[in-house]
């Protein structure tokens, strides 16, 4: 029953069942009259003698009879439900798989991911094999390409890079995912917006405002975890550079051609948003990158209702250095150029755990360069070093999303297993 219910919540489905075995019962009796009614004026074959089980009493008969009707409705129930669950499942899961994983993911721990971009997706995307509770909190900077079309003509904040989040924790066909992805390449106002972005767009006019369309996307898409913006203010991001220019807008500080010494949010005092405030207070893990330092990573930490709850949480803070510098932003950096970046932004003490890829791969292209820790003293006390190999060796500029995720469990059980009390 209660499947049906889910299936097609809202109708009364039992009722209708029950009148359905009510009808199949009295056709059953009318048969039954009708044929005793013939027995008694015919002659039949005396098969139908042993057919009908005429050399046992009339109990004996009864139960027999109830016994096979039972296991007959019972058999067709289980093919059924069988039948129809094959239908809704993905394609070579089983229903006991499928509880097993989800429950398993339900006790996972609540971790919490700040970024942005195409670092932040591809954290989400390894961690959602471990865990359900997961939060990802996402910058709104984000000002070019089609976000920052839409952010201007709807006064919305910007789309891609919640889209991207979506994407990576949906749980849909794959087709629904390259159709959210999907951008276009022509059309007189369409060229150069993607599907996903142009679809957030579409239900804030359906819900009214950005919180509701991105809960009801994710409903639509089937998300596992909740993604949620750092603010809800309109904010600019500007960046100050070594030569003493100022750059406005985020799509701009990369090409600028300088050196960034800092970056900070016009207006500057903003309010955090209270969902994501809330998300990180209650947080086992706090994992803090990958992704561009200065234009995904900071404008989070540089909201300060963020910033004061990273500090405040009990959770494990980790953050995760690139593994790639990035031409306009961290050009020459290493590991503790990033670290520094951060403190100089936010103060020291933010941080538990600094995870550095330890793997050399073959070096990208271009003025990209690989930030690695060889031959490297690490005389920090806070935070502390962990290594690992986290690189997607296909694509040196980035990290692989199970190989990242793997290792962050790791640190998150060993420090879990190293605290007073553990068990």
């Amino acid at each position: 029953m209660s499947f049906f219910k889910w299936m097609y919540p809202g109708m009364r489905v039992k009722r209708w069942l029950v009148l359905l075995t009510f009808g199949i019962v009295l056709i059953s009796l009318g048969l039954a009259y009708f044929s005793v009614s013939i027995y008694h004026i015919e002659h039949y074959p005396a098969i139908v003698y042993y057919l009908t089980l005429q050399f046992l009493n009339h109990a004996t008969r009864g139960v027999l009879f109830a016994v096979i009707g039972i296991a007959s409705i019972a058999i067709a129930v289980v093919q059924l439900n069988r039948s129809l669950i094959s239908a809704v499942l993905p394609t070579g899961d089983r229903l006991v798989d499928l509880v097993y994983r989800r429950r398993q993911l339900g006790r996972g721990p609540r971790i919490v991911c700040i970024g942005g971009g195409h670092g932040l997706s591809n954290l989400l995307r390894g961690l959602k094999g471990y865990t359900g509770n997961l939060a990802a909190i996402v910058t709104v900077a984000d000002d070019g390409g089609s976000s920052g079309r839409l952010r201007e003509e709807f006064s919305m904040l910007p789309p891609g890079d919640f889209r991207q989040c979506i994407v990576a924790l949906s749980d849909v066909e794959p087709l629904m995912t390259k159709l959210f992805q999907y951008r276009f390449g022509a059309g007189d106002g369409l060229e150069g917006h993607s599907f996903g972005n142009l679809f957030i767009a579409a239900m804030i006019g359906v819900t009214g405002n950005f919180e509701q369309a991105l809960a009801e996307s994710s409903r639509v898409l089937n998300v596992r975890g909740q993604i949620l913006p750092s603010t809800l203010s309109n904010v600019t991001l500007h960046a100050e550079l070594a030569d003493s220019r100022v750059v406005a807008g985020e799509h701009h500080i990369t090409s600028a051609g300088g050196r960034v010494e800092r970056v900070r949010l016009l207006p500057d005092h903003v309010e955090a948003h209270a969902e994501a405030v809330a998300a990180i207070r209650s947080a086992d893990m706090v994992v803090i990158g990958p992704g561009s330092l200065y234009t995904s990573v900071l404008p989070n930490l540089l909201v300060e209702g963020i910033a004061a709850a990273v500090r405040q949480t009990a959770a494990l803070r980790v953050y995760v250095c690139n593994v790639a510098t990035e031409v306009g932003e961290t050009d020459h950096y290493d590991v503790a150029g990033h670290l520094d970046a951060i403190e100089r932004h936010v103060g020291p003490g933010m941080l538990d755990i600094v995870l550095v890829n330890d793997r050399a791969v073959a070096t990208p292209q271009g003025s990209v360069e690989r930030v690695e820790m060889d031959g490297v003293a690490w005389t920090r006390t806070q935070p502390q070093l962990a290594l690992g190999d986290v690189v997607d060796p296909d694509q040196p500029m980035y990290h692989q999303p199970a190989k990242l995720a793997k290792r962050l469990i790791e640190l998150f059980y060993d420090r879990t297993a190293s605290r007073p009390g553990a068990v």
